[in-house]
């Protein structure tokens, strides 16, 4: 009889159990355990620092109606003469003005102390450049070009909502 027969096989024919895992294997999984719980705070501190953007307030009747009549206006695009729009924007800022500010009298106004006056009531609409506004009203051919007409109507829109 040959005394290596009687020796154990080296591998065990049952598999090595996959319960309780290693050491290495538990500080693993607790690691990736606190990242998670890290990752889920700066989600929501994140969260938390969105600002939060308020809603405009609702604009009151004689605004609402001015921006309508605004829109209405029929814009002088491609070279059209534009001293009649300029007229009814000013007649429309004229009115408006009328209307909040009775006693500063300001239909009376003209020139740089109408775009002054404007300027003052609403500074963000920085209507004092638009020093046509006054003066296109008295040309015979004033042209504007389309740039031109969509900014000094987006200036007339922003004096429009935002005035004091």
């Amino acid at each position: 009889m040959n005394p290596l027969d009687q020796l154990a096989p080296l591998i065990s024919p049952d598999p090595i159990s996959w319960w309780p895992p290693a050491p290495g294997w538990w500080l693993l999984g607790l690691v990736l355990l606190m990242a998670l719980g890290l990752l889920w705070r700066l989600r929501h501190r994140l969260l938390r620092r969105k600002p939060h953007v308020q809603p405009e307030p609702p604009l009151e009747p004689q605004r609402q109606e001015a921006l309508i009549e605004l829109s209405r206006l029929s814009k002088p695009y491609g070279g059209q003469p534009a001293s009649q729009w300029l007229q009814q924007l000013n007649g429309l800022l004229k009115r408006l003005c009328r209307i909040r500010y009775p006693n500063d009298h300001p239909h009376t106004l003209s020139g740089r102390a109408w775009l002054a006056f404007l300027d003052n009531r609403c500074p963000a609409a920085g209507l004092t450049r638009w020093m046509i506004l006054v003066e296109g009203a008295y040309r015979a051919e004033c042209r504007l070009d389309d740039k031109a007409i969509d900014g000094l109507e987006q200036a007339v829109d922003i004096w429009i909502r935002k005035h004091v």
